[in-house]
Protein backbone atom coordinates (compact mmCIF):
# COMPACT_ATOMS: atom_id res chain seq x y z
CA UNK A 1 0.00 0.00 0.00
CA UNK A 2 1.41 3.54 -1.08
CA UNK A 3 2.25 6.17 1.70
CA UNK A 4 -0.29 9.58 1.05
CA UNK A 5 2.69 11.42 -0.65
CA UNK A 6 3.37 8.41 -2.74
CA UNK A 7 -0.42 8.15 -4.16
CA UNK A 8 -0.20 11.69 -4.88
CA UNK A 9 2.60 11.01 -6.93
CA UNK A 10 1.28 8.13 -8.53
CA UNK A 11 -2.04 10.24 -9.24
CA UNK A 12 0.13 13.22 -10.57
CA UNK A 13 1.46 11.17 -13.43
CA UNK A 14 -1.59 9.23 -14.25
CA UNK A 15 -3.06 12.98 -14.41
CA UNK A 16 0.03 14.22 -16.75
CA UNK A 17 -0.28 11.09 -19.03
CA UNK A 18 -4.42 11.59 -19.45
CA UNK A 19 -3.44 15.30 -20.55
CA UNK A 20 -0.86 13.61 -23.06
CA UNK A 21 -3.46 11.72 -24.51
CA UNK A 22 -5.52 14.71 -25.66
CA UNK A 23 -7.98 14.93 -21.99
CA UNK A 24 -9.25 18.55 -21.27
CA UNK A 25 -9.65 18.28 -18.13
CA UNK A 26 -9.30 14.96 -15.84
CA UNK A 27 -9.04 13.57 -11.62
CA UNK A 28 -7.94 10.60 -10.19
CA UNK A 29 -8.39 9.02 -7.33
CA UNK A 30 -6.52 6.41 -4.82
CA UNK A 31 -8.00 4.19 -2.15
CA UNK A 32 -5.51 1.41 -0.41
CA UNK A 33 -6.69 -0.99 2.40
CA UNK A 34 -4.81 -3.54 4.38
CA UNK A 35 -6.98 -5.49 7.57
CA UNK A 36 -6.76 -8.18 9.72
CA UNK A 37 -9.50 -10.03 11.19
CA UNK A 38 -10.13 -12.72 14.27
CA UNK A 39 -13.47 -14.89 14.88
CA UNK A 40 -13.04 -17.19 17.54
CA UNK A 41 -16.73 -19.29 18.72
CA UNK A 42 -17.08 -20.87 22.13
CA UNK A 43 -13.44 -19.96 23.51
CA UNK A 44 -11.71 -21.20 20.16
CA UNK A 45 -10.11 -19.56 17.12
CA UNK A 46 -12.35 -20.11 14.58
CA UNK A 47 -11.44 -17.93 11.41
CA UNK A 48 -8.37 -15.70 10.88
CA UNK A 49 -8.57 -13.32 7.94
CA UNK A 50 -5.98 -11.04 6.20
CA UNK A 51 -7.00 -8.71 3.42
CA UNK A 52 -4.79 -6.00 1.37
CA UNK A 53 -6.05 -3.64 -1.68
CA UNK A 54 -5.46 -0.99 -4.02
CA UNK A 55 -7.05 0.57 -6.67
CA UNK A 56 -6.88 4.08 -8.80
CA UNK A 57 -9.76 5.40 -10.35
CA UNK A 58 -9.21 8.06 -13.44
CA UNK A 59 -11.76 10.19 -14.71
CA UNK A 60 -11.52 12.55 -17.94
CA UNK A 61 -12.99 14.87 -20.07
CA UNK A 62 -13.37 15.27 -23.63
CA UNK A 63 -15.06 18.77 -24.10
CA UNK A 64 -18.33 17.74 -22.71
CA UNK A 65 -17.68 13.54 -23.31
CA UNK A 66 -16.49 11.79 -20.25
CA UNK A 67 -15.34 8.25 -19.02
CA UNK A 68 -14.04 6.68 -16.12
CA UNK A 69 -12.07 3.45 -15.27
CA UNK A 70 -10.59 1.85 -12.33
CA UNK A 71 -7.55 -0.50 -12.31
CA UNK A 72 -5.87 -2.30 -9.48
CA UNK A 73 -2.46 -2.84 -11.72
CA UNK A 74 -0.87 0.88 -10.74
CA UNK A 75 2.59 -0.21 -12.79
CA UNK A 76 2.95 2.51 -15.21
CA UNK A 77 2.01 0.13 -18.07
CA UNK A 78 -1.11 -0.97 -16.52
CA UNK A 79 -1.88 3.10 -16.49
CA UNK A 80 -0.71 4.08 -20.07
CA UNK A 81 -3.25 0.99 -20.89
CA UNK A 82 -5.92 2.65 -18.75
CA UNK A 83 -6.11 6.01 -20.21
CA UNK A 84 -5.82 4.57 -23.64
CA UNK A 85 -9.00 2.96 -22.96
CA UNK A 86 -10.80 5.95 -21.04
CA UNK A 87 -9.64 8.30 -23.84
CA UNK A 88 -11.36 5.85 -26.51
CA UNK A 89 -14.36 5.16 -24.40
CA UNK A 90 -14.96 9.11 -23.35
CA UNK A 91 -14.92 9.85 -27.39
CA UNK A 92 -18.15 7.01 -28.05
CA UNK A 93 -19.79 8.49 -24.68
CA UNK A 94 -22.85 10.61 -25.19
CA UNK A 95 -22.33 14.37 -24.60
CA UNK A 96 -23.30 16.05 -21.35
CA UNK A 97 -23.34 19.59 -20.75
CA UNK A 98 -23.15 19.49 -17.41
CA UNK A 99 -20.47 17.08 -16.13
CA UNK A 100 -16.76 18.70 -15.27
CA UNK A 101 -14.69 18.94 -12.87
CA UNK A 102 -15.57 21.21 -9.97
CA UNK A 103 -15.05 24.62 -10.18
CA UNK A 104 -11.61 25.78 -9.30
CA UNK A 105 -12.17 29.08 -7.31
CA UNK A 106 -14.34 26.53 -4.84
CA UNK A 107 -11.44 23.64 -4.14
CA UNK A 108 -10.61 23.07 -0.95
CA UNK A 109 -7.00 24.16 -0.06
CA UNK A 110 -4.62 22.84 2.11
CA UNK A 111 -2.43 21.95 4.18
CA UNK A 112 -5.24 19.88 5.27
CA UNK A 113 -6.24 19.10 8.81
CA UNK A 114 -5.81 15.36 9.58
CA UNK A 115 -8.36 15.07 12.41
CA UNK A 116 -5.99 12.75 14.63
CA UNK A 117 -7.89 9.63 12.16
CA UNK A 118 -4.73 7.77 12.63
CA UNK A 119 -3.42 5.50 15.55
CA UNK A 120 -0.43 3.34 15.39
CA UNK A 121 -1.50 1.60 18.42
CA UNK A 122 -4.15 -0.02 15.47
CA UNK A 123 -1.43 -0.45 13.17
CA UNK A 124 0.99 -2.50 15.51
CA UNK A 125 -2.62 -4.79 16.66
CA UNK A 126 -1.22 -8.33 16.07
CA UNK A 127 -3.13 -11.48 15.40
CA UNK A 128 -2.44 -12.66 18.95
CA UNK A 129 -4.00 -9.66 20.40
CA UNK A 130 -6.85 -9.14 18.50
CA UNK A 131 -7.67 -13.01 19.48
CA UNK A 132 -7.84 -11.85 22.86
CA UNK A 133 -9.97 -9.06 22.19
CA UNK A 134 -12.50 -11.13 20.74
CA UNK A 135 -12.20 -13.77 23.46
CA UNK A 136 -12.82 -11.37 25.64
CA UNK A 137 -15.82 -10.08 23.88
CA UNK A 138 -17.04 -13.50 23.72
CA UNK A 139 -16.81 -14.77 27.28
CA UNK A 140 -18.49 -11.47 28.54
CA UNK A 141 -21.09 -12.19 26.47
CA UNK A 142 -21.53 -15.66 27.73
CA UNK A 143 -21.48 -15.35 31.56
CA UNK A 144 -24.66 -13.46 31.07
CA UNK A 145 -27.35 -15.54 32.95
CA UNK A 146 -29.68 -17.10 30.61
CA UNK A 147 -26.92 -17.52 27.14
CA UNK A 148 -26.88 -21.06 26.09
CA UNK A 149 -24.59 -21.46 23.03
CA UNK A 150 -22.22 -18.74 20.88
CA UNK A 151 -22.12 -17.59 17.35
CA UNK A 152 -18.66 -15.94 17.83
CA UNK A 153 -16.72 -13.18 19.03
CA UNK A 154 -14.29 -10.82 16.55
CA UNK A 155 -11.98 -8.49 16.57
CA UNK A 156 -10.47 -6.91 13.55
CA UNK A 157 -7.73 -3.89 12.56
CA UNK A 158 -7.36 -1.79 9.35
CA UNK A 159 -5.28 1.16 7.90
CA UNK A 160 -6.63 3.05 4.84
CA UNK A 161 -5.04 5.57 2.55
CA UNK A 162 -6.69 7.58 -0.25
CA UNK A 163 -5.68 10.54 -2.19
CA UNK A 164 -7.65 12.81 -4.95
CA UNK A 165 -5.66 14.87 -7.30
CA UNK A 166 -7.39 16.78 -10.07
CA UNK A 167 -5.80 18.55 -13.30
CA UNK A 168 -6.66 22.02 -12.12
CA UNK A 169 -4.56 21.88 -9.52
CA UNK A 170 -6.07 20.14 -6.25
CA UNK A 171 -3.93 17.27 -4.42
CA UNK A 172 -4.96 16.48 -0.67
CA UNK A 173 -4.48 12.97 0.60
CA UNK A 174 -5.18 11.02 4.21
CA UNK A 175 -4.81 8.25 6.43
CA UNK A 176 -6.84 6.47 9.00
CA UNK A 177 -7.29 3.67 11.27
CA UNK A 178 -10.35 2.04 12.19
CA UNK A 179 -10.29 -0.85 15.41
CA UNK A 180 -13.70 -3.25 16.19
CA UNK A 181 -14.44 -5.42 18.34
CA UNK A 182 -18.37 -7.58 18.50
CA UNK A 183 -19.74 -10.80 19.98
CA UNK A 184 -23.12 -12.63 19.09
CA UNK A 185 -24.91 -15.31 21.29
CA UNK A 186 -27.66 -17.70 21.84
CA UNK A 187 -30.11 -17.59 24.59
CA UNK A 188 -33.02 -20.42 24.82
CA UNK A 189 -33.43 -23.38 23.81
CA UNK A 190 -35.48 -25.36 20.95
CA UNK A 191 -37.63 -23.00 19.13
CA UNK A 192 -37.56 -20.44 21.67
CA UNK A 193 -33.99 -19.82 21.10
CA UNK A 194 -33.16 -16.42 20.36
CA UNK A 195 -30.05 -14.30 19.21
CA UNK A 196 -28.69 -10.94 18.88
CA UNK A 197 -25.36 -9.40 18.99
CA UNK A 198 -23.54 -5.97 19.97
CA UNK A 199 -20.41 -4.68 17.94
CA UNK A 200 -18.18 -1.15 18.51
CA UNK A 201 -15.69 0.62 16.61
CA UNK A 202 -13.47 3.56 16.81
CA UNK A 203 -10.33 5.02 15.28
CA UNK A 204 -8.33 4.95 18.30
CA UNK A 205 -7.75 1.82 20.46
CA UNK A 206 -8.36 3.75 23.60
CA UNK A 207 -11.76 5.05 21.82
CA UNK A 208 -12.73 1.63 21.76
CA UNK A 209 -15.09 0.81 24.04
CA UNK A 210 -14.50 -2.22 27.00
CA UNK A 211 -14.43 -5.31 25.54
CA UNK A 212 -16.69 -6.69 28.55
CA UNK A 213 -19.20 -3.91 28.04
CA UNK A 214 -19.83 -4.79 24.24
CA UNK A 215 -19.98 -8.64 25.07
CA UNK A 216 -22.23 -7.84 28.11
CA UNK A 217 -24.81 -5.91 26.27
CA UNK A 218 -25.09 -8.65 23.21
CA UNK A 219 -25.81 -11.12 25.83
CA UNK A 220 -28.01 -8.70 27.88
CA UNK A 221 -29.72 -8.08 24.22
CA UNK A 222 -30.31 -11.79 23.85
CA UNK A 223 -31.53 -12.47 26.77
CA UNK A 224 -34.04 -9.75 26.50
CA UNK A 225 -35.68 -11.69 23.62
CA UNK A 226 -36.87 -14.17 25.29
CA UNK A 227 -40.58 -15.09 26.55
CA UNK A 228 -41.69 -12.07 24.05
CA UNK A 229 -45.17 -10.96 24.70
CA UNK A 230 -47.93 -9.26 22.52
CA UNK A 231 -48.80 -5.96 23.12
CA UNK A 232 -52.35 -4.57 23.51
CA UNK A 233 -53.98 -2.68 20.45
CA UNK A 234 -53.68 1.01 20.74
CA UNK A 235 -52.14 4.22 20.51
CA UNK A 236 -48.61 4.47 21.94
CA UNK A 237 -45.23 6.31 21.88
CA UNK A 238 -42.36 4.05 19.80
CA UNK A 239 -39.05 4.01 20.97
CA UNK A 240 -36.39 3.02 18.10
CA UNK A 241 -33.07 1.19 19.61
CA UNK A 242 -29.98 3.44 18.07
CA UNK A 243 -29.43 0.20 15.82
CA UNK A 244 -32.73 1.58 14.22
CA UNK A 245 -32.39 5.26 14.38
CA UNK A 246 -29.54 5.31 12.31
CA UNK A 247 -30.98 3.69 9.48
CA UNK A 248 -33.90 6.05 9.65
CA UNK A 249 -31.39 9.30 9.13
CA UNK A 250 -30.00 7.20 6.37
CA UNK A 251 -33.36 7.37 4.36
CA UNK A 252 -33.51 11.13 5.41
CA UNK A 253 -29.61 11.96 3.98
CA UNK A 254 -30.70 9.40 1.06
CA UNK A 255 -33.73 11.95 -0.15
CA UNK A 256 -32.13 15.17 0.02
CA UNK A 257 -29.01 13.88 -2.55
CA UNK A 258 -28.41 16.57 -5.24
CA UNK A 259 -29.22 12.96 -7.32
CA UNK A 260 -32.23 11.84 -5.72
CA UNK A 261 -33.38 15.78 -5.89
CA UNK A 262 -32.17 15.95 -9.86
CA UNK A 263 -33.97 12.39 -10.85
CA UNK A 264 -37.09 13.59 -8.90
CA UNK A 265 -36.80 10.26 -7.33
CA UNK A 266 -37.25 11.64 -3.66
CA UNK A 267 -40.30 11.88 -1.22
CA UNK A 268 -38.67 14.95 -0.22
CA UNK A 269 -38.93 17.27 -3.17
CA UNK A 270 -39.87 21.03 -2.85
CA UNK A 271 -39.72 20.46 0.97
CA UNK A 272 -36.62 22.86 1.60
CA UNK A 273 -37.34 24.91 4.76
CA UNK A 274 -40.38 22.40 5.57
CA UNK A 275 -41.10 20.93 8.95
CA UNK A 276 -40.67 17.32 8.68
CA UNK A 277 -40.12 16.67 12.66
CA UNK A 278 -41.20 18.06 15.91
CA UNK A 279 -39.12 20.99 16.35
CA UNK A 280 -36.92 19.51 19.45
CA UNK A 281 -35.44 17.87 16.47
CA UNK A 282 -31.80 18.56 15.45
CA UNK A 283 -29.53 16.53 13.16
CA UNK A 284 -25.87 17.82 12.55
CA UNK A 285 -23.47 16.82 10.00
CA UNK A 286 -19.64 17.29 11.43
CA UNK A 287 -16.64 15.87 9.11
CA UNK A 288 -14.50 17.62 11.47
CA UNK A 289 -15.03 15.40 14.42
CA UNK A 290 -11.66 14.48 16.52
CA UNK A 291 -11.10 10.76 15.47
CA UNK A 292 -14.47 10.73 13.80
CA UNK A 293 -15.23 7.94 11.68
CA UNK A 294 -16.52 9.98 8.82
CA UNK A 295 -14.78 12.77 9.11
CA UNK A 296 -12.73 13.77 6.45
CA UNK A 297 -11.50 17.69 4.95
CA UNK A 298 -12.72 17.59 1.57
CA UNK A 299 -15.29 15.49 -0.36
CA UNK A 300 -14.75 13.07 -3.76
CA UNK A 301 -14.17 16.54 -5.79
CA UNK A 302 -12.01 18.28 -4.04
CA UNK A 303 -14.75 20.64 -2.41
CA UNK A 304 -14.19 21.43 1.58
CA UNK A 305 -16.31 20.34 3.97
CA UNK A 306 -18.32 22.16 7.05
CA UNK A 307 -20.07 21.05 9.98
CA UNK A 308 -23.93 21.66 8.74
CA UNK A 309 -27.30 21.69 10.57
CA UNK A 310 -29.55 19.40 7.95
CA UNK A 311 -33.01 19.52 10.61
CA UNK A 312 -32.58 22.94 12.54
CA UNK A 313 -35.90 22.88 14.75
CA UNK A 314 -37.17 20.19 13.09
CA UNK A 315 -37.18 21.91 9.63
CA UNK A 316 -35.24 20.67 6.51
CA UNK A 317 -32.83 22.81 5.72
Amino acid sequence: MLTPDAALERLDHLLSRAKAAGADAADAVYFGEASTGIGVRLGALEEIGRSEGEEIGLRLFLGDRSAQVSVSDLSPQALAEAVERAVAMAREATPDAYAGLAPADRLASGPFPDFDLHDPAVEALGADRLKAMALEAEDAARAVPGITSSEGGSASAGLSVSALATSHGFRGAARGTSVSASAVVIAGDGDGRQRDYDWHSARHLADLESLSDIGRRAGERTVERLNPARAPTGTMPVLFDSRVSASLIGHLLGAITGAAIARKTSFLIDKADAQLFDSAIQVHDDPHRLRGLRSRAFDGEGLPTAPRRIIADGRLT
